[in-house]
Protein backbone atom coordinates (compact mmCIF):
# COMPACT_ATOMS: atom_id res chain seq x y z
CA UNK A 1 0.00 0.00 0.00
CA UNK A 2 1.27 2.91 -1.00
CA UNK A 3 2.35 5.75 1.83
CA UNK A 4 0.33 8.97 1.78
CA UNK A 5 2.16 12.13 1.43
CA UNK A 6 3.23 14.32 4.20
CA UNK A 7 1.78 17.54 4.21
CA UNK A 8 3.19 20.34 6.39
CA UNK A 9 0.69 23.53 6.89
CA UNK A 10 1.62 26.85 8.36
CA UNK A 11 0.14 30.39 8.20
CA UNK A 12 0.89 34.07 9.04
CA UNK A 13 -2.51 34.82 10.07
CA UNK A 14 -2.40 32.29 13.50
CA UNK A 15 -3.40 28.46 13.91
CA UNK A 16 -7.17 29.65 14.27
CA UNK A 17 -7.93 31.97 10.98
CA UNK A 18 -10.26 30.50 8.58
CA UNK A 19 -7.66 30.68 5.63
CA UNK A 20 -5.82 28.31 7.56
CA UNK A 21 -8.51 26.01 8.51
CA UNK A 22 -9.87 25.84 4.73
CA UNK A 23 -6.56 25.04 3.67
CA UNK A 24 -6.21 22.20 6.46
CA UNK A 25 -8.85 20.44 5.28
CA UNK A 26 -8.10 20.58 1.31
CA UNK A 27 -4.97 18.75 2.55
CA UNK A 28 -6.47 15.99 4.69
CA UNK A 29 -8.13 15.29 1.15
CA UNK A 30 -4.82 14.65 -0.35
CA UNK A 31 -2.68 13.19 2.60
CA UNK A 32 -1.25 12.78 6.07
CA UNK A 33 -1.36 16.53 7.11
CA UNK A 34 0.38 18.44 10.50
CA UNK A 35 -0.13 21.60 11.01
CA UNK A 36 2.36 23.67 12.72
CA UNK A 37 1.63 27.84 13.05
CA UNK A 38 1.76 30.61 14.99
CA UNK A 39 -0.37 31.44 18.03
CA UNK A 40 -1.38 34.87 16.94
CA UNK A 41 -1.03 36.81 13.74
CA UNK A 42 2.10 37.43 12.16
CA UNK A 43 1.50 39.14 9.06
CA UNK A 44 4.19 41.22 7.53
CA UNK A 45 6.67 39.01 9.84
CA UNK A 46 9.02 38.39 6.65
CA UNK A 47 11.71 36.00 7.23
CA UNK A 48 12.32 37.10 10.85
CA UNK A 49 13.29 34.47 13.43
CA UNK A 50 13.23 34.13 17.02
CA UNK A 51 16.38 34.41 18.37
CA UNK A 52 16.52 36.91 21.58
CA UNK A 53 13.65 35.21 23.19
CA UNK A 54 12.01 31.66 24.36
CA UNK A 55 10.35 30.14 21.69
CA UNK A 56 7.71 27.08 22.41
CA UNK A 57 5.56 24.77 20.80
CA UNK A 58 2.78 22.88 21.84
CA UNK A 59 0.34 20.22 20.47
CA UNK A 60 -3.49 21.06 20.80
CA UNK A 61 -6.64 19.99 19.42
CA UNK A 62 -9.06 22.15 17.83
CA UNK A 63 -11.20 20.06 15.45
CA UNK A 64 -11.49 16.52 14.91
CA UNK A 65 -8.80 15.82 12.58
CA UNK A 66 -7.49 13.78 11.86
CA UNK A 67 -4.37 16.35 11.38
CA UNK A 68 -1.69 16.71 14.32
CA UNK A 69 -1.22 19.96 15.30
CA UNK A 70 0.73 22.28 17.16
CA UNK A 71 0.83 26.28 17.63
CA UNK A 72 3.83 27.82 18.50
CA UNK A 73 5.21 31.40 19.85
CA UNK A 74 7.20 32.32 17.05
CA UNK A 75 7.28 33.70 13.33
CA UNK A 76 5.99 31.66 10.04
CA UNK A 77 9.63 30.79 9.61
CA UNK A 78 10.35 29.67 13.07
CA UNK A 79 7.41 26.80 12.17
CA UNK A 80 8.73 25.58 9.25
CA UNK A 81 12.23 25.08 11.20
CA UNK A 82 10.39 23.52 14.14
CA UNK A 83 8.60 21.67 11.95
CA UNK A 84 11.63 20.06 10.39
CA UNK A 85 14.01 19.75 13.57
CA UNK A 86 12.11 18.82 16.18
CA UNK A 87 8.63 18.05 15.50
CA UNK A 88 8.47 15.34 11.99
CA UNK A 89 10.39 12.27 11.97
CA UNK A 90 10.85 12.49 8.38
CA UNK A 91 10.97 15.82 5.36
CA UNK A 92 7.30 16.54 4.76
CA UNK A 93 6.29 15.93 1.06
CA UNK A 94 5.03 19.77 0.51
CA UNK A 95 4.54 22.48 2.49
CA UNK A 96 1.63 24.96 2.09
CA UNK A 97 1.37 27.90 3.64
CA UNK A 98 -1.76 30.10 4.26
CA UNK A 99 -4.37 30.70 2.94
CA UNK A 100 -3.41 34.23 3.95
CA UNK A 101 -5.77 36.97 4.30
CA UNK A 102 -5.15 39.52 1.93
CA UNK A 103 -2.79 39.77 -0.96
CA UNK A 104 0.70 38.55 -1.44
CA UNK A 105 1.29 39.52 -4.86
CA UNK A 106 3.80 41.60 -6.63
CA UNK A 107 6.60 43.54 -4.22
CA UNK A 108 4.03 41.66 -1.18
CA UNK A 109 6.03 38.63 -1.60
CA UNK A 110 8.85 40.21 0.21
CA UNK A 111 6.79 41.44 3.35
CA UNK A 112 4.81 38.14 3.92
CA UNK A 113 5.11 35.69 6.80
CA UNK A 114 2.92 33.46 4.60
CA UNK A 115 5.26 33.59 1.84
CA UNK A 116 8.46 33.23 3.93
CA UNK A 117 7.32 30.35 5.26
CA UNK A 118 6.93 28.80 2.09
CA UNK A 119 10.48 29.50 1.09
CA UNK A 120 11.99 28.69 4.17
CA UNK A 121 10.26 25.22 3.02
CA UNK A 122 12.09 25.57 -0.38
CA UNK A 123 15.66 26.30 1.59
CA UNK A 124 14.75 22.96 3.09
CA UNK A 125 14.41 21.23 -0.17
CA UNK A 126 10.46 20.81 0.23
CA UNK A 127 7.99 21.98 -2.51
CA UNK A 128 6.15 24.76 -1.16
CA UNK A 129 3.29 27.01 -2.31
CA UNK A 130 1.90 29.86 -0.54
CA UNK A 131 -1.85 30.77 -0.75
CA UNK A 132 -3.29 33.84 -0.71
CA UNK A 133 -6.83 35.57 -1.11
CA UNK A 134 -7.51 39.20 -2.02
CA UNK A 135 -9.58 39.73 1.17
CA UNK A 136 -8.58 40.91 4.63
CA UNK A 137 -12.18 40.13 6.64
CA UNK A 138 -12.66 37.10 9.17
CA UNK A 139 -15.39 36.21 7.36
CA UNK A 140 -14.05 35.66 3.56
CA UNK A 141 -14.95 32.96 1.22
CA UNK A 142 -12.77 30.60 0.92
CA UNK A 143 -14.95 27.82 -0.74
CA UNK A 144 -14.22 28.46 -4.23
CA UNK A 145 -10.77 28.30 -3.84
CA UNK A 146 -10.92 24.90 -2.73
CA UNK A 147 -11.14 22.82 -6.39
CA UNK A 148 -7.78 24.78 -7.20
CA UNK A 149 -5.78 24.48 -4.27
CA UNK A 150 -6.35 20.90 -4.44
CA UNK A 151 -5.46 20.66 -7.87
CA UNK A 152 -2.19 22.92 -7.43
CA UNK A 153 -0.78 20.49 -4.37
CA UNK A 154 -1.51 17.43 -6.38
CA UNK A 155 0.61 19.11 -9.54
CA UNK A 156 3.67 19.76 -7.11
CA UNK A 157 3.21 16.11 -5.28
CA UNK A 158 3.26 14.71 -8.57
CA UNK A 159 5.97 16.58 -10.93
CA UNK A 160 8.20 18.46 -7.84
CA UNK A 161 9.64 21.73 -7.98
CA UNK A 162 12.78 22.94 -9.40
CA UNK A 163 15.67 23.31 -6.38
CA UNK A 164 15.44 27.30 -5.25
CA UNK A 165 11.69 27.64 -6.35
CA UNK A 166 8.45 28.01 -4.46
CA UNK A 167 5.22 28.89 -5.97
CA UNK A 168 3.26 32.15 -4.93
CA UNK A 169 -0.60 31.71 -5.60
CA UNK A 170 -2.63 34.73 -5.26
CA UNK A 171 -7.03 34.39 -5.97
CA UNK A 172 -8.89 37.74 -6.58
CA UNK A 173 -11.95 38.45 -4.05
CA UNK A 174 -14.64 36.89 -6.17
CA UNK A 175 -17.13 33.37 -6.61
CA UNK A 176 -15.78 32.26 -9.97
CA UNK A 177 -12.52 32.29 -11.98
CA UNK A 178 -11.23 32.54 -15.37
CA UNK A 179 -8.66 30.36 -14.39
CA UNK A 180 -4.90 29.68 -13.61
CA UNK A 181 -2.79 32.18 -15.51
CA UNK A 182 1.24 31.32 -15.02
CA UNK A 183 2.64 35.32 -14.30
CA UNK A 184 5.80 37.33 -13.41
CA UNK A 185 6.17 39.39 -10.47
CA UNK A 186 4.81 43.29 -11.43
CA UNK A 187 6.88 45.65 -10.84
CA UNK A 188 4.65 47.46 -7.87
CA UNK A 189 5.23 49.24 -4.60
CA UNK A 190 3.93 50.48 -1.44
CA UNK A 191 4.17 54.36 -0.97
CA UNK A 192 4.07 54.86 2.23
CA UNK A 193 3.18 57.76 4.39
CA UNK A 194 3.78 57.82 8.27
CA UNK A 195 0.75 59.41 10.28
CA UNK A 196 2.18 60.74 13.33
CA UNK A 197 0.00 61.34 16.42
CA UNK A 198 0.38 61.47 20.45
CA UNK A 199 -0.62 59.14 23.06
CA UNK A 200 -3.02 59.96 25.93
CA UNK A 201 0.43 60.35 28.03
CA UNK A 202 1.89 63.02 25.40
CA UNK A 203 3.87 61.11 23.74
CA UNK A 204 4.50 61.04 19.91
CA UNK A 205 4.06 57.76 18.10
CA UNK A 206 3.45 57.19 14.13
CA UNK A 207 0.76 54.74 12.40
CA UNK A 208 1.93 53.72 8.70
CA UNK A 209 -0.05 54.42 6.29
CA UNK A 210 -0.26 54.38 2.37
CA UNK A 211 -1.05 53.31 -1.23
CA UNK A 212 -0.14 51.02 -3.23
CA UNK A 213 0.97 51.51 -6.61
CA UNK A 214 1.42 49.71 -9.45
CA UNK A 215 3.73 51.00 -12.37
CA UNK A 216 3.72 47.82 -14.25
CA UNK A 217 1.49 47.81 -17.58
CA UNK A 218 2.22 44.73 -18.79
CA UNK A 219 -0.11 41.83 -19.13
CA UNK A 220 1.62 38.88 -17.67
CA UNK A 221 2.02 40.26 -14.39
CA UNK A 222 0.22 38.75 -11.52
CA UNK A 223 -1.81 42.37 -10.79
CA UNK A 224 -2.80 42.37 -14.52
CA UNK A 225 -4.11 38.41 -13.86
CA UNK A 226 -5.77 39.34 -10.84
CA UNK A 227 -7.45 42.51 -11.85
CA UNK A 228 -9.18 40.42 -14.77
CA UNK A 229 -10.12 37.77 -13.17
CA UNK A 230 -7.76 35.14 -12.97
CA UNK A 231 -5.77 33.30 -10.24
CA UNK A 232 -1.93 34.26 -10.73
CA UNK A 233 0.76 31.57 -9.93
CA UNK A 234 4.35 33.09 -9.84
CA UNK A 235 7.18 31.15 -9.42
CA UNK A 236 9.22 32.47 -6.74
CA UNK A 237 13.16 31.72 -6.27
CA UNK A 238 15.24 32.67 -3.09
CA UNK A 239 18.51 33.12 -4.86
CA UNK A 240 18.27 36.86 -4.95
CA UNK A 241 21.55 37.08 -7.18
CA UNK A 242 21.22 39.88 -9.97
CA UNK A 243 23.40 37.26 -12.41
CA UNK A 244 22.89 39.69 -15.21
CA UNK A 245 24.79 42.47 -13.69
CA UNK A 246 27.75 40.56 -12.74
CA UNK A 247 29.87 40.75 -15.99
CA UNK A 248 29.51 44.81 -15.06
CA UNK A 249 30.25 44.56 -11.82
CA UNK A 250 33.57 42.83 -13.48
CA UNK A 251 34.49 46.03 -15.31
CA UNK A 252 34.74 48.12 -12.41
CA UNK A 253 38.11 48.99 -11.01
CA UNK A 254 37.60 47.23 -8.33
CA UNK A 255 41.23 46.55 -7.42
CA UNK A 256 42.82 49.21 -8.87
CA UNK A 257 44.77 49.93 -5.10
CA UNK A 258 48.09 51.76 -5.01
CA UNK A 259 50.32 51.49 -2.02
CA UNK A 260 52.76 53.83 -0.94
CA UNK A 261 55.67 52.36 0.62
CA UNK A 262 57.91 54.84 0.83
CA UNK A 263 59.26 56.04 4.18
Amino acid sequence: MKKRPLILVTNDDGITAPGMRTLISVMNEIGEVVVIAPDSPQSGMGHAVTINETLYCEEIKIDDGPQREYKSSGTPVDCVKLAVSEILDRKPDLCVSGINHGSNSSINVIYSGTMSAAVEAGVEGIPAIGFSLLDHTWSANFKPLKKYIKQLALNVLENGLPDGVVLNVNFPKQETFKGIKVCRQARANWVEEFDKRVNPGGKEYYWLTGKFVNMDKGEDTDEWALANGYISLVPVQFDLTAYHVINELNNWKLNNFHTNNKK
